[in-house]
């Protein structure tokens, strides 16, 4: 799957470019993991409304968004944690919290993007709240669904990315090869190169 990006932000420490990433194979999951990296350095995708917007165009959701406020931002987050704890209650077969439930529900209920055809073809432009409700939707579509047995999360100790696997086997231990794959196994390659040279030098 084609992984796009926009233009980077540089998190607190100065050392690291976040770019949106879409690897997930739904923009639900692709939504809930906006929050890198939860169990340890946790870098938040959505830190501005520029980036919720850029997040909303560069999904695909909509072609166009209205100015995000703060507000905006503050909802998104919300729904976002939200959906997160009901993807990992799905995925491990525990029940629902009913207060992720309700904000899920809550956002599902309002108006959604609604496509328009123009001369050129489909367009879809959104208020935030309608583009936000549109992931409600698309998540509850997913966790309703037939891709929940394929639900996994990434392989790379540091991401807790959720992905559908969809491989042949449903083999694939990666959110993806660029983002994580790539890097784990570069690690390991590392790890063995240090473990034989350290042998090599025994007497």
């Amino acid at each position: 799957m084609a992984t796009h990006s926009c233009q980077p932000v540089t998190c607190q420490n100065g050392d690291v470019n976040l770019d949106h990433v879409f690897v997930c194979g739904s923009p639900a999951l692709d939504f809930a993991a906006t929050l890198r990296a939860r169990r340890t350095a946790r870098f938040e995708m959505l830190a501005t409304p520029d980036r919720l917007d850029a997040w909303y165009v560069e999904s695909g959701i909509v072609d166009a968004v209205s100015p995000s406020r703060e507000i905006d931002v503050e909802q998104a987050t919300t729904l976002r944690e939200a959906l997160y704890q009901l993807v990992t209650a799905r995925r491990l077969g525990d029940d629902y919290d009913k207060g992720a439930l309700a904000v899920l529900n809550s956002a599902a209920r309002k108006p959604p993007a609604v496509p328009q055809l123009t001369p050129s073809g489909r367009w879809t432009a959104a208020t935030p709240e309608e583009a936000l409700s549109t992931v409600a939707r698309l998540a509850v579509e997913l966790l309703s669904g037939p891709d929940v047995p394929l639900l996994k999360e990434c392989g790379n100790p540091e991401c807790t990315r959720v992905y559908i696997d969809r491989s042949r086997g449903t083999r694939r231990q990666w959110c993806g090869m660029d983002s994580c794959g790539n890097k784990i196994k570069a690690a390991a390659y590392r790890a063995r190169k240090r473990t034989t040279h350290t042998a090599g030098k025994r007497p």
